[in-house]
């Protein structure tokens, strides 16, 4: 494929203009009518996710977080939940290879701040509930704070504790909380939670989901009044709150949350997870598509969730975590530099800038014409682009492609195709699977026998190193002619 492009001759003016002009209005982002300022409300907020991988989805080919693993402790069960604290090969929210003190945890931090200079982002996700852990969990934030004031800070909690501590999540200045809601309807939260532990005393069946339920949402309610962005993370459970989860989504906008993710349910027998046990079914790809959009609708909608360990490091879709294990990171000398991962940050936005400024040109070049919306799979290693080899991959990036962009969708994982050198026959099946309403594989390199695989079911595999967008657009516009050469 060429990697020529034509541009249309537009100045930076005219396309800041017509962007503008081309704009629908929103509200502030976190369910609100709209106002008079409505405007400015959005470029806060667009100024306060810019470098947050979860909170935007463009941010998240450039910008890398981590999570350090200093809460322990839980006060609910769940039925997809089975926490690991010594575990280094399962990639799943609860998972982590070791517990670290607070101050063991900002040791590391100040070590890949400075290892890794477009990590912006440290939360605490467990493997426990951060807010259960209060005081290992503040400890943690004041120490960073201090040393790191650019990095970010933010939690993800099941919310039960949430309201008795908004006021010191916003002294300490944590603009982003994430809440786990499955659940509005009591009577569905009985089939996840077993028991609910509140005030020194366990709760079972619905008693203790409505503890958890009217908590939940006195905390969503009083981080809105705090000015506190959230999360809300939902688990799809097919047969148990499938359905339920549009309720959810009304339900959280209402009550002042930014935005939903929706989460496929994570459940193979060797997890040890209730569910997994005893046959629960996660949900296809298609099925979690299918909820996602419906839900789109009426608020923002993450669909780029990797479901994170609790110690994760790096981009979004790569783990880095078991390159600074404690025994490796406790002696590494701290290499924080405020003014170089300024610099580094600087030259990312550089990219963006330019990167946006291709998609607003095509944009007004092509008026969004009326054509078909076809799913192209995409292997990348970060950066917005076409830039991971086909048997290396261990997730495909979907995006839906019509004729004036390519907008992402999803994520699948697959168990990677090539181990050794050698291609995995089974490996392959699944990805076919995973890919099989694909019109096309977008990939750096790709060898002859899965290629022609793909060529047998229809989709065309694609080699490039360029721009996701252009390597999308490109072969859209190919994709097309031959579909109107059939007619």
């Amino acid at each position: 494929m060429s990697s020529t492009t034509t541009l249309v001759t537009t100045t930076p003016e005219a396309i800041k203009s017509d962007a503008t002009t081309a704009k629908t209005k929103k509200s502030g982002g976190c369910g609100c009518s709209s106002s008079s300022t409505e405007t400015t409300l959005d470029e806060k907020i667009k100024e306060r996710i810019a470098k947050h991988p979860c909170y935007s989805e463009e941010a998240h080919h450039h910008y890398a977080r981590m999570h350090v693993a200093v809460a322990p402790a839980c006060n609910i069960q769940c039925n997809y939940c089975n926490r690991k604290y010594d575990c280094a090969n399962e990639s799943r929210p609860g998972v982590v290879s070791e517990l670290l003190t607070p101050e063991e945890a900002a040791h590391k931090v100040l070590v890949i701040a400075g290892k890794i200079p477009q990590m912006t982002v440290l939360g605490i996700a467990g493997p426990g509930d951060p807010l259960a852990n209060p005081e290992k969990t503040f400890r943690t934030f004041e120490l960073i704070a201090d040393k790191a004031p650019d990095i970010k800070l933010c939690l993800s909690t099941n919310g039960l504790m949430l309201p008795d501590h908004v006021d010191r999540i916003k002294q300490l200045n944590v603009d982003h909380v994430t809440i786990t809601i499955n659940m509005v309807d009591p009577e569905v939260g009985t089939k996840i939670y077993p028991w609910v532990h509140y005030r020194r005393k366990r709760y079972r069946g619905i008693e203790g989901v409505k503890i958890l339920h009217e908590r939940q949402m006195e905390g969503l309610q009083a981080l809105r009044e705090a000015d506190i962005l959230c999360k809300v993370n939902s688990v799809m459970i097919p047969g148990i709150n499938d359905e339920h989860l549009v309720e959810v989504d009304k339900v959280i906008r209402e009550n002042g949350a930014f935005l939903h993710n929706i989460m496929p349910l994570i459940s193979a027998p060797e997890h040890g997870t209730h569910f997994g046990l005893t046959g629960q079914r996660g949900p296809t790809p298609k099925e979690l598509k299918a909820l996602q959009d419906n839900c789109s609708g009426n608020m923002k909608m993450m669909r780029h969730c990797r479901q994170c360990r609790a110690d994760a490091v790096g981009l979004l879709g790569e783990d880095r975590s078991q390159e600074f294990t404690k025994d490796k990171f406790l002696e590494m000398a701290p290499e924080y530099n405020l003014e170089k991962r300024q610099e580094v940050h600087a030259a990312i936005d550089k990219v963006r800038e330019e990167q946006e400024a291709i998609k607003v040109a095509k944009a007004i070049a092509k008026k969004a014409a009326n054509t078909p919306k076809i799913l192209v799979a995409v292997a990348t290693k970060g950066g917005g682009l076409v830039n991971q080899h086909f048997g290396h991959a261990r997730e495909f990036q979907i995006y839906e492609v019509d004729g004036v962009s390519a907008k992402f969708v999803g994520h699948r994982k697959v168990e990677q195709y090539c181990q050794g050198g050698f291609g995995e026959e089974e490996s392959l099946d699944g990805m076919m699977k995973m890919l099989e309403d694909c019109k096309a594989v977008l990939v750096s390199k790709i060898g002859h026998c899965p290629q022609e695989t793909l060529q047998k079911a229809g989709i065309e595999p694609v080699e490039a190193y360029d721009l996701i967008d252009k390597v999308a657009l490109e072969f859209y516009q190919k994709w097309l002619s031959t579909q109107t050469a059939t007619v």
